[in-house]
């Protein structure tokens, strides 16, 4: 079935900000206009990193494009599917401390803007930890000098707070109360909705892979048509080594991950919001959701899968690593040891060789900004990203050399979490 620019507005939703945008969507159907217009800043991209930018630069008051293949929080994107953890930790690395804080009142301040609250819910995240966990224990150091708020539990104090948890090996952990988890693809679409609402303009899209070198000045899309900007930002996670293959096919990694939904028994509410908690046995590479509105117990294995094409790429989990899964949710809540599986996703991870964020001008292309590697912990840091990588266009400015290019290896060594 053929996607159509209005298909959009259809999945936005009732309401103000479904209702404003119908018009914004509706002048980008005829691509004549698009043919047309220069825009100070095409942002190639409608997934979490994309829709911050956009809407980032709008509030800058720049003329923004927004394009994206298959629409903000489509199924295929590492944006999409139902939720993604908000927390502060991050061992010693406290730039993602920093972004995580940042982020997380911009978060909320767009859910109060756009009157959808309960986008972020703060059920608090619960991080496992075994003896002197190197992670965990910096991490412990690093809250404090943020001011957030943060308490260490031991394991008597776990089992008493949480009797339908088995924490098994673990020890001790870092419970941060304020912090807790995201509904992805719908706080996608909303951000995506305002920046729209608020004078930005939207074409779904697929682009074609510039060619040559310099100044960019436009950029085709698969249906022929032309979009015009002053500035190029292509924050498309997956689809970035396919339209930078010489740069980027060998820097960033789109892997297979697969995320599962468990059923709790009628009338049982032990894990589900408010009394289970966002939690992460770091030891295990494992990390999981409360049920929330009956959508299922959420429960996610962190470790990066094998290669994927996210366009291609068949959906379907394996019974090889449900039958994993199921043996862990045995062990560590025995509550839901036969519990029945009642959805399930396939998405993917794109990363860095190291986990950081890649945030960088193309070297070849002055007015190229090349922003991706985020999947696995960047969905939270949308917001934070979007008002740097906007600052550094409009204001200029020196990138953070852990975000460059010339940082990211050919070989995967994973030292974010």
């Amino acid at each position: 079935m053929k996607t159509t620019r209005r298909d959009f507005v259809k999945t936005a939703g009732a309401g103000v900000i479904g209702a404003t945008l119908a018009p914004a969507l509706a002048r980008a159907e005829a691509p004549a206009l698009w043919a047309g217009r220069a825009y100070d800043v095409a942002v190639v991209g409608a997934g979490v990193f994309g829709a911050w930018i956009a809407y980032q630069l709008r509030q800058a008051g720049r003329r923004v494009a927004l394009l994206d293949a298959y629409g903000p929080g489509n199924a295929r994107s590492s944006s999409g599917g139902q939720s993604r953890v908000i927390r502060m930790g991050y061992g010693d690395q406290e730039i993602y401390t920093r972004w995580s804080r940042r982020s997380l009142e911009l978060w909320k301040a767009l859910f109060r803007k756009v009157g959808r609250p309960s986008l972020f819910q703060p059920v608090g995240v619960l991080w496992m930890a075994r003896g002197q966990d190197p992670l965990t224990t910096k991490t412990l150091a690093t809250l404090p000098r943020f001011g957030i708020r943060h308490e260490r539990l031991e394991r008597a104090e776990l089992d008493r707070r949480w009797p339908q948890i088995d924490f098994g090996a673990n020890t001790w952990a870092i419970h941060e109360p304020d912090s807790g988890f995201l509904m992805a693809f719908h706080a996608v679409q909303a951000v995506a909705q305002l920046a729209m609402t608020e004078g930005g303009e939207y074409l779904q899209a697929g682009v074609v892979p510039p060619v040559g070198k310099g100044r960019l000045d436009s950029v085709a899309t698969a249906a022929g048509e032309t979009v015009k900007a002053g500035a190029f930002v292509f924050a498309c996670g997956p689809w970035l080594p396919k339209l930078f293959p010489d740069l980027l096919g060998e820097r960033i990694f789109p892997t297979r991950q697969e995320v599962f939904y468990f059923g709790p028994a009628p009338g049982d509410t032990r894990f589900r919001t408010p009394e289970m908690p966002v939690w992460v046995d770091f030891a295990e590479e494992i990390y999981g959701v409360p049920d929330f509105r009956g959508r299922g117990f959420k429960v996610a294995p962190d470790r990066h899968g094998p290669a994927f094409d996210p366009d291609s790429g068949e959906r379907v989990i394996t019974p090889e690593t449900l039958t994993g899964v199921r043996g862990f949710v045995s062990r560590r809540f025995p509550g839901l040891k036969d519990a029945p599986l009642v959805a399930s996703e396939v998405c993917q991870y794109e990363n860095t060789s190291n986990g950081d964020f890649l945030i960088d001008r193309h070297p070849e292309r002055e007015n190229v900004w090349l922003v991706g590697g985020g999947s696995g912990h960047g969905y939270k840091h949308g917001p934070a990203l979007g008002e740097y990588v906007a600052a550094r266009i409009v204001e200029g400015g020196a990138v953070e050399p852990r975000f460059s290019l010339a940082t990211k290896e050919k070989v995967q060594k994973r030292s974010v979490y």
